[in-house]
């Protein structure tokens, strides 16, 4: 089982400055396997990242693109894992791209109308790889792990020598690797270690089985009750990120017009500003704005996550379409605030790790419509109603723990019928019901389980902060 240890990095003026140039590198190798690849596509051959890294090693020493202004090649100062790794990368891009359309999901289309029309739909969309441009994707370069070494709070790297890290590495095993990325202005490094399976597992302290509907007003509600709202860390830091913003956008409309161009237009393609010690600050104190909103909302998450799995042998959880709440231009700001693809990303791996089983209602399950004593079902229930009345028992329901308690009986095989076309059914008929859900039965036993709805034999990585 492999584990990853992010730890922050501490790296002199010198230090930093070759990550930048490291990260560039990757950076740009990655755009011209990608654009090497599509044009072999295009002219229909197969390319392979083996064979492109071999037209790639024979050209990055010598093709002028790759040369300094003094005609030297500038890869020879850094390190060859840098421009390496990507044609790996981008390997598995492409099959997992190829995967997702032999598993019925549709190439996404040019058109970002048509998109945000096809993602409200719930249509699952396949995007190939993408070119990675400067600024607006994230920074990092790989290390394999015979090319450095991990001494108590000191990782020695490449070219660089010691840089000196914020803590020791929690896990002992062998060392897989390492991811050198950039958060605003500060650096970190994931260290992948392969550990043993006693390392890896953990045992729960509970062995509850729990519901649970997340939301935007309460972030989770839980089916014994309990209600849990999330900080909202972008809701409280909106009107610094606008100030900030702006602020920004002024200095880069003052660089324009010094320029000679239009401070309101696009910039030439290929033209580059000069960058002010005043831009560069503005910038960077906008950055560490969003990486602190990033933080707030991962921690809520990995407390909430290891909770759950942690007190429980079998969690429930709705199949959202999250790409498709988002594009509701009112409820899309809310909903990115809590972080619900986040919870379920982690829910994934440490279900695992706890031996949890994680249960996934289906995208179609009426939780909040179905009453969760008679099974009468709400068909006009609508998204302002919190709480509503059922009529055939008369049971007040609050609609969030309506919606967890009807959750929570998928995982014991005893869910309430959902309503047919020709009638509004309840739980009268014998016997247990065909319920719209994936439903996973709960062995009751303590300890770890071999069945968590996971894959045994997946590498599953914890990243901790």
């Amino acid at each position: 089982m492999h584990l990853t240890h992010k730890i922050a990095l501490r790296p002199t003026p010198e230090q930093a400055d070759y990550f930048k140039r490291a990260c560039g590198t990757a950076r740009r190798v990655w755009n011209w396997a990608l654009a090497e690849w599509n044009r072999q596509y295009a002219a229909g051959q197969k390319p392979n990242a083996m064979a492109l890294k071999r037209q790639f090693n024979a050209i990055k020493y010598s093709d002028s693109d790759w040369l300094d202004e003094n005609g030297q090649p500038w890869l020879e100062g850094i390190h060859r894992d840098a421009h390496s790794q990507p044609f790996a990368h981008l390997q598995k891009a492409w099959k997992r791209f190829f995967k997702q359309i032999e598993e019925g999901a549709r190439i996404a289309p040019q058109d970002k109308a048509l998109r945000r029309k096809l993602r409200k739909q719930g249509v699952k969309l396949a995007y190939p790889p993408q070119f990675k441009k400067k600024g607006h994707s994230r920074d990092s370069f790989y290390v394999a792990n015979d090319k450095f070494v991990v001494s108590g709070q000191t990782i020695r790297l490449p070219k660089i020598g010691d840089v000196a890290m914020t803590e020791s590495l929690r896990f002992e095993g062998k060392i897989l690797g390492a991811t050198v990325c950039r958060m605003a202005d500060r650096w970190f490094v994931s260290i992948q270690v392969g550990v043993k399976d006693e390392q890896f597992y953990r045992r729960r302290k509970a062995d509850g089985i729990v519901g649970v509907d997340l939301g935007v007003k309460a972030a989770a509600t839980l089916s014994n009750g309990e209600s849990l709202r999330a900080p909202k860390p972008l809701k409280a830091a909106l009107r610094r990120l606008r100030i900030r913003s702006r602020r920004l956008g002024r200095k880069l409309e003052a660089a324009k017009v010094a320029a000679g161009f239009n401070p309101k237009g696009t910039l030439p393609k290929g033209t580059r500003l000069p960058i002010s010690s005043n831009r560069q600050k503005s910038a960077q104190a906008l950055a560490r704005l969003h990486a602190r909103i990033a933080h707030i909302r991962a921690d809520f998450a990995h407390k909430l996550t290891t909770r759950l799995c942690r007190e429980n042998q079998a969690v429930v959880l709705e199949d959202l379409n999250v790409s498709g709440m988002l594009a509701n231009e009112k409820l899309a700001r809310a909903i990115s605030d809590v972080g619900f693809g986040l919870i379920r990303s982690q829910m994934e791996y440490k279900a695992l790790r706890y031996g949890t089983r994680l249960v996934f209602a289906e995208r179609w399950y009426p939780s909040s419509r179905l009453c969760s004593v008679c099974g009468w079902k709400h068909e006009t229930l609508t998204l302002g109603e919190r709480e509503w009345t059922c009529p055939e028992c008369g049971t007040h329901h609050d609609r969030d723990l309506n919606a967890a308690i009807n959750l929570q009986r998928l995982a014991t095989a005893t869910a309430l019928p959902v309503a047919s076309p020709s009638g509004n059914g309840g739980a009268t008929s014998g016997g247990v019901p065909e319920v719209v859900g994936k439903v996973t039965p709960v062995r009751h036993e303590h300890g770890h389980q071999d069945g968590s709805g996971q894959e045994e034999n997946r590498a599953h990585f914890c990243v901790r902060f």
